[in-house]
């Protein structure tokens, strides 16, 4: 049985499958990220991880555009949030307050599950931040992304400084991070930035929950075990990698899920397997 989605105000979650959409739903706001939804993310990602029905996510958005990233109200009381007499305690919460944040968004990395984005019209600043903590970006012909926070005359501060150059080459994300120009789709699958352009929003939602049904019809112990080893190797060495891959194997390798791939080879059918 499902365990039961979280009920959020800011984010709406379905099963289609063993995939779950969780959609980013402040549309009349263009689904800036407000203090809510920064806690619902992580609250629906780690109920993603946790819940063993689930094999992959969609991140989506509601209405035209994906995220126009943090919602400059929110910004604007931040300094009434972290306010202290003492200037070295209010520079300690303002630390703590941007350490909880960037936990909201690498809640999304360190979900087991593999989480794919499908991004239309505005991915902006903090958006940015948070496709950029997915395991895959598809995009929307109208897409357009901005490193946008220079503009408002800070440092961004919750990942995309430290995974776009992971993404696209480290030239090109010093040039996006310094000037804040818009990346419109074409661009961005070029770079590196998204793995595919569709023609429309409607075309889009349709393909990456092909992509994203094909992917929960695979072992879901592989497909956990194989999103920990490029994570690690992403930040390791090759030799670290390979000796963790080793010991993952030596403990995860002989499981139901082989025997029942192997059979189903043997057979000529399908595999079926456990959550």
């Amino acid at each position: 049985m499902i365990q039961s989605a979280p009920q959020l105000t800011t984010i709406a979650i379905r099963m289609e499958g063993s995939v779950a959409e969780v959609c980013l739903n402040r549309p009349d706001r263009s689904n800036a990220l407000n203090e809510a939804m920064w806690q619902e993310l992580r609250e629906a990602m780690r109920w993603a991880d946790e819940t063993s029905d689930v094999r992959v996510v969609v991140l989506s958005g509601a209405g035209r555009n994906f995220c126009a990233g943090i919602d400059l109200a929110m910004l604007a009381g931040v300094a009434q949030v972290v306010a202290h007499p003492d200037p070295a305690r209010t520079r300690e919460q303002l630390r703590r307050l941007i350490l909880d944040r960037q936990d909201c968004l690498t809640s999304i990395e360190q979900c087991r599950k593999p989480v794919l984005a499908a991004i239309q019209g505005a991915c902006i600043g903090g958006a940015l931040d948070v496709v950029t903590a997915c395991d895959m970006r598809y995009a929307a012909a109208d897409v357009v992304f901005s490193v946008r926070e220079v503009d408002v005359g800070m440092t961004a501060d919750v990942g995309t400084l430290q995974r776009l150059p992971r993404i696209v080459p480290d030239g090109v994300a010093r040039e996006l991070a310094y000037t804040g120009r818009n990346v419109e789709a074409n661009e961005a699958a070029a770079i590196g930035l998204v793995n595919r352009v569709f023609a429309s929003q409607g075309e889009l939602a349709l393909e990456v929950m092909k992509l994203a049904q094909q992917i929960a019809a695979k072992s879901p112990l592989a497909i956990r075990g194989t999103k920990e080893m490029l994570n690690y190797g992403r930040d390791h060495s090759v030799t670290d990698g390979l000796n963790y891959v080793a010991t993952w194997n030596a403990g995860m390798l002989m499981s139901a899920d082989l025997s029942e791939a192997m059979a189903a080879a043997r057979e000529k059918r399908k595999p079926v397997f456990e959550n």
